[in-house]
């Protein structure tokens, strides 16, 4: 597994009327989470392509683009193309994960699975080898500022667990109510990506939220047997 902690801050929490300025604010971050919702496979709709590649344009920080769309199979090719630098597409939207997977590789873009809290972690033994990371849903996808599900944590452990079974080391994120509150838990479970929406954008100092939130996931990743 990796040896650091990565912080990706959504943009779904940003001030869209001053987006440019809010990325300037997150430079420091590891990721930017670019949230794409649909209407139909999570009850909310946020950004397509044009604004993924207005992102592109404006911040050097490589963007980790998540869909939550019915129809990544379909959809996938137009954020390759407005630049996504690793995406994230749903095991329950598609019955082709490997297919997806192995475009994304030929055009040079990580690819990733997402899980949502009700998907149990066997679904993605076929798919595990194939991915560089595994995204798990702490809340429920659609919306932004909702808490954390406490079983996540045991999710997170069954996910490397499995990836340890696999032999193999991808890159375990969660999205969802995580902040510097409880980053460290998370870490020492397993993960080593966090998206954080308000706990970065929501403080005068995203920079400092940041740091706060890489260094609690950093001593929870010590604490890891």
């Amino acid at each position: 597994m990796l040896e650091d902690v990565l912080v990706a801050p959504s943009v779904l929490s940003a001030d869209f009327a001053r987006l440019g300025e809010d990325l300037k604010s997150i430079e420091t971050a590891d990721y930017v989470h670019f949230d794409v919702m649909d209407g139909h496979f999570v009850p909310n709709l946020t950004f397509g392509p044009d604004v993924l590649r207005a992102i592109k344009a404006t911040t050097d920080v490589p963007v980790d683009a998540h869909l939550m769309i019915s129809n990544p199979d379909e959809m996938t090719r137009l954020y390759v193309e407005a630049g996504a630098d690793m995406v994230s597409f749903h095991l329950e939207a598609t019955n082709h994960a490997h297919r997806i997977v192995s475009y994304l590789r030929e055009s040079g873009v990580r690819p990733a699975v997402a899980i949502n809290p009700a998907t149990p972690v066997c679904m993605l033994d076929s798919i595990i080898e194939d991915v560089d990371m595994v995204l798990v849903m702490t809340v429920n996808p659609g919306f932004g500022g909702q808490k954390f599900i406490p079983s996540s944590v045991a999710k997170v452990a069954k996910v490397r667990a499995l990836a340890k079974e696999h032999g193999v080391s991808p890159m375990i994120e969660v999205d969802g109510g995580v902040s510097e509150q409880n980053a460290g838990q998370i870490c020492a479970a397993g993960a080593n990506v966090i998206v954080a929406g308000s706990a970065v954008f929501k403080k005068d100092d995203r920079g400092a939220a940041i740091r706060a939130i890489k260094d609690a996931g950093q001593l929870g990743l010590a604490k890891r047997a």
